[in-house]
């Protein structure tokens, strides 16, 4: 039997803001590997063709490389960037991350993740060393509608989002605000208060649902819903809560927490200008939590 964990369908270069990270090293670059499979069978996914590679007629026979750990981290290195794994899910490709961090450490590359995070907890013990930063979706607020779309329990997921945390890897959530999950009053100030109970710190990415795949005749979010699930969250006690596109510029930019000035500006993949001074408030002081060199 061969496995396709050490292979990828993607190698390419973007800026981090793309993951979406904006509190870990802002405007660096990160080089994107994407092994292919997920361990969800999400209704709306907008990367299908890689995320269910051999379960939909037609994608059965996308290609792949084996990844070469010690060229890409020297890669990485060479160019002051990241290694993330993303667009697929990296948890099954467990293996491949356990070789880029054994490698990147030697180098002072971070590693990153974008994940639907359900891992176990006996996984998280062994990888969660290796990772630098993990941005994790949370896509719904009750087990019945997450086991709906996903086909997963929401629990483990929160869970991951609660260890993560406490080992000390820099978190970051997305919610896309999906019809019937998530995108609702209620939805929101569940997944909203739920952030808040583990850490105010963390920044909270609501993300507009577009309709693809199995959810094709569904609506798009709405700025008036986006900028309605921006307020839930800061009324929940969240520091930081962004959109990327649909609210322009000031739905991107970093805000102190107290004296509300602009500490770092966005264009839609990309920091504009930084103005935090070791980690802090250029006005007040006030120091912003995340990874900022």
């Amino acid at each position: 039997m061969e496995t396709l964990t050490l292979d990828t369908t993607v190698v390419h270069q973007d800026t981090v803001e793309r993951k979406p990270f904006y509190h870990f090293r802002p405007g660096s670059r990160v080089i994107t590997l994407a092994p292919p499979g997920c361990s969800f069978r999400c209704d709306y996914c907008v990367n299908h063709r890689l995320s269910q590679y051999g379960r939909d007629d037609g994608d059965t026979d996308r290609p792949t490389t084996p990844v070469d750990v010690d060229d890409v981290v020297e890669r990485a290195a060479a160019e002051r960037a990241g290694i993330a794994l993303s667009y697929s899910e990296p948890s099954l490709a467990a293996e491949l991350t356990l070789r880029l961090a054994d490698v990147a450490a030697t180098r002072g590359v971070p590693v990153l993740w974008k994940s639907n995070g359900f891992v176990t907890p006996e996984a998280l013990d062994v990888l969660a060393p290796g990772l630098a930063a993990v941005n994790i979706d949370i896509k719904a607020a009750d087990d019945t509608a997450h086991r709906r779309l996903t086909g997963a329990p929401l629990a483990p997921v929160l869970e991951t989002v609660r260890a993560l945390h406490r080992a000390g890897v820099w978190v970051e959530v997305s919610t896309p605000l999906i019809p019937g999950t998530s995108a609702s009053d209620t939805q929101l100030d569940f997944i909203a208060g739920f952030l808040a109970s583990v850490g105010r710190e963390i920044p909270w990415h609501l993300l507009r649902f577009t309709p693809t795949y199995r959810m094709a005749d569904e609506v798009p979010t709405t700025p008036e819903r986006l900028a309605r699930a921006v307020r839930i969250g800061r009324s929940a006690g969240l520091a930081h809560v962004y959109v990327e596109r649909a609210l322009g510029a000031k739905g991107r930019a970093t805000h102190c927490p107290r004296c509300s000035a602009e500490v770092i500006g966005r264009e839609v993949w990309g920091a504009v200008e930084v103005s935090l001074v070791d980690g802090a408030c250029p006005v007040c002081g006030t120091v912003i939590p995340g990874v900022w060199s």
